[in-house]
């Protein structure tokens, strides 16, 4: 057995121990454990409300599942809140968080511009972890299509969407 001084002179026992997330997150960026210890726009929106664009979104791979929604202001086509839910590692949970900050205040089009490498680059995502910035995009993309289909379906414009793309074709 050691004795104090012996602990003290090896290390041990002083007293001063890193906190948990610093040893379990040891390698990662501190936005991805902000995001992860702090995760923003937690929680869902009623999918059936025609304003909402919702965004369900998985990699087999690893298990993750992402599910991203927006809100929209349908006069003005912005984005006026965000929400996630997602099972995964920490990585796809601060990749969710980001994107919903990301979307907010945004015209849905202007969303669709939003990259995953502009995700992983924020968060600083190590290679082995940039599918789940992959599917933030992804549920992104998702969540605007639904919208979308939404909005056609409510205002009856399916023969008008459908000649708009015979007459681009």
């Amino acid at each position: 057995m050691l004795g104090a001084a012996g602990r003290r002179i090896l290390g041990f026992g002083l007293g001063k121990r890193a906190p948990a997330s610093a040893t379990a997150w040891r390698g990662y960026h501190e936005r991805v454990v902000d995001h992860y210890d702090n995760p923003r726009n937690v929680g869902s929106f009623d999918k059936n409300d025609p304003s909402v664009g919702t965004g369900l979104v998985g990699a087999p791979a690893c298990g993750d599942v992402m599910k991203l929604q927006i809100k929209v202001d349908d006069a003005t086509g912005k984005i006026v809140d965000a929400c996630f839910k997602t099972f995964g590692c920490g990585s796809a949970i601060a990749s969710s968080s980001v994107a919903t900050e990301w979307v907010k205040g945004k015209h849905t089009e202007e969303v669709l511009s939003i990259k995953n490498t502009d995700i992983a680059k924020h968060l600083a995502l190590p290679p082995v972890k940039l599918h789940c910035s992959m599917l933030a995009e992804d549920a992104i993309k998702a969540a605007v299509k639904d919208y979308e289909a939404k909005k056609v379906k409510a205002t009856g414009q399916t023969e008008a969407v459908q000649t708009d793309k015979v007459a681009n074709a």
